[in-house]
């Protein structure tokens, strides 16, 4: 009996969970079911163009493992692409990181990032580098509870 596979760490849901090639009806289609953690792996190693080693540290797996995860990724897309299937994202024994919510000053659009992945440089909708931590008061949110550089409310 094989032994369970472990937890795997990933960024977040997927935006879409179905594809499917266009003009077919999608119920007359064979599928290929791509799991959660398959389709984090292809995002990190195709889409980041991360090295097998950092991209496994990221996922929390070893690098072998990582391996075989993002072999079996590539094998179903292609299948699904080439053989016009139905491409099916879930499942899988997966974790979600947590979650940092930033928001934009300028347009007061707010979104989330996973945590260590960086503070973004501008916020994706308008390009303003004017963005705060959502859920915090920028103006006390630095370390010594000082007013930071927001200055909300006067000097």
């Amino acid at each position: 009996m094989p032994r369970p596979p472990c937890c795997r760490r990933v960024a977040g849901k997927p935006a879409c969970c179905l594809f499917k090639p266009a003009g077919v009806p999608g119920w007359s289609l064979p599928e290929v079911r791509l799991q959660v953690d398959e389709l984090e792996a292809l995002r990190l190693a195709d889409l980041e163009g991360l090295y097998q080693e950092e991209a496994a540290r990221k996922m929390k797996v070893s690098r072998p493992t990582f391996g075989r995860i993002v072999e079996s990724a590539r094998k179903k897309v292609a299948e699904a692409l080439i053989e016009g299937k139905v491409l099916r994202i879930e499942g899988g024994v997966v974790e979600m990181a947590a979650m940092r919510k930033f928001e934009c000053a300028a347009c007061r659009r707010g979104w989330e990032v996973p945590f260590g992945t960086g503070r973004p440089q501008a916020c994706p909708k308008c390009g303003s580098r004017n963005i705060h931590r959502a859920g915090r008061c920028p103006a006390t949110a630095g370390a010594g509870g000082g007013r930071g550089r927001c200055f909300r409310g006067g000097r």
